[in-house]
């Protein structure tokens, strides 16, 4: 089996869109259901742009996981490792959009039928013909979910496959923000790739800015650390380079999946480029930039968009090309 699948775990649920924006959230008269969940969305970002992508989740028997498998099978992301169960809902996230674009959420899953799919249930199989597992914060709270998804970063890295983590922290899903920050600290040593923004940095690392971060964050397994900051622009920091890319200057309709659309597109780039887990630390600088700057291209056509992965962009969208696969030598 080609090793060319985007593996993602967590959760996958209903996004909940405003039908107005730039009020409060009280004075919002309807809702749109979209497809949502910052694995489902990363999925959805790598295949959109030619990848193949599977997802690792558990969705209720209810019409939303129906609508929600519809819609994975509909952006061509694999839905053969997700199950269903009558013990829980599908999770539902209901969306509101200030005038700048930047939003807030109001969760409805306690609990929900992701937050119970248990590392029993997963087999080493699902994991063969993967390039990258990617994973984010909202799943590991203190249900089985979180255990399912040691084991599935136990396989990736006995396959020497590489490992991302986005924490994507959502404070509203945890009683006490000191549990949240303690079980990201326990998995990030676990990852190859981390992706913070600058909104997250100080309450991860009590420091303000990234370069004196740096030195905790590169532990363990950490090879590269994306750090993101909105309409400032995202840097890219191995142990030997760094790179910035600016932010192109656009009109924000809709910040949902920016992120997520990031880290999709950027490992894409890195599986364009063949980067393994092995040569990730030692990625050319001219090569890491034009990972960060395509990531940036492909978030600044998103948030002129409403939605997350309707708003993603295909190759063609961003008039790129697939950049040939560099000679070994450049790593």
């Amino acid at each position: 089996m080609a090793n060319n699948r985007l593996v993602a775990i967590g959760e996958a649920l209903i996004d909940f869109i405003p039908n107005k924006t730039g009020c409060e959230f009280y004075e919002v008269t309807g809702f749109s259901p979209k497809l949502g969940g910052a694995p489902a969305n990363v999925c959805g970002a790598f295949s959109r742009l030619g990848g193949t992508s599977r997802l690792i989740t558990q969705l209720g028997t209810d019409p939303f996981g129906v609508k929600i498998l519809r819609e994975l099978d509909e952006y061509g992301i694999d839905t053969s490792c997700i199950s269903t169960t009558d013990r829980a809902n599908t999770a539902l996230a209901f969306v509101s959009l200030a005038k700048d674009g930047n939003r807030t959420f109001s969760f409805y899953r306690n609990p929900s039928a992701d937050m119970l799919f248990s590392a029993e249930q997963i087999e080493d199989n699902w994991f063969d013909d993967m390039f990258a597992l990617h994973f984010c914060s909202v799943s590991l709270g203190n249900f089985p979910m979180k255990e399912a998804h040691r084991k599935a970063i136990e396989i990736a890295r006995q396959k020497q496959k590489l490992v991302s983590f986005d924490p994507n922290l959502r404070f509203q899903l945890w009683d006490d923000p000191g549990s949240l920050k303690k079980t990201v600290w326990d998995f990030i040593p676990l990852s190859d790739i981390l992706k913070i923004s600058d909104e997250e940095l100080f309450f991860l690392t009590d420091k303000k800015n990234i370069e004196s971060a740096l030195p905790n964050l590169f532990t363990h397994n950490v090879k590269l650390v994306l750090y993101t900051c909105g309409s400032g622009g995202a840097y890219a920091f191995t142990k030997s380079n760094s790179v910035f890319s600016p932010a192109d200057s656009v009109s924000v309709k809709d910040t949902t999946g920016a992120g997520d659309g990031f880290i999709g597109s950027f490992l894409w780039k890195l599986y364009a480029y063949g980067v393994t887990a092995k040569t990730l630390d030692s990625m050319h600088e001219s090569t890491l930039k034009e990972c960060l700057d395509f990531s940036n291209a492909f978030c600044a056509y998103s948030v002129q968009h409403y939605g997350a992965i309707p708003s993603y962009p295909t190759q063609g969208e961003l008039q790129i090309q697939s950049p040939p696969k560099p000679i070994e030598k450049e790593f």
